[in-house]
């Protein structure tokens, strides 16, 4: 069974940076032949798309993240990232990560904070 684990959340001000990652404890064959995603949910809204990076490393950004977050993957760990800097409080939600055209069971997602 596929688990996907997320950390690197937190608490941070404004301007600040934050790396997340996500591991996923499977066979290397779902994450190296999969696109990947970063999805967040803050608190009274829907899931949504934060960034998606395919298996050959193509990014895509959310146009609210472009410019800020950097997403990318090491297929040798089973390992993604996302680069969040100059944090807005509007990026305060619960970051989650998942494969985007099979997606497996949600993980536990890590909380981003976004305060001063």
């Amino acid at each position: 069974q596929v688990q996907l684990v997320e950390s690197g959340g937190g608490l941070v001000q404004p301007g600040g940076s934050l790396k997340l990652s996500c591991v996923a404890s499977a066979s290397e064959f779902i994450f190296q032949f999969n696109t990947m995603g970063w999805y967040r949910q803050a608190p009274g809204k829907e899931r949504e798309s934060v960034a998606t990076i395919s298996p050959g490393g193509t990014a895509n950004y959310n146009d609210s993240v472009q410019g800020r977050f950097t997403i990318s993957r090491d297929n040798a760990k089973n390992t993604m990232y996302l680069q969040m800097n100059n944090l807005k409080p509007e990026d305060t939600a619960v970051y989650y990560c998942n494969a985007v055209l099979a997606p497996l069971a949600w993980g536990r997602g890590t909380q981003v904070t976004v305060s001063s």
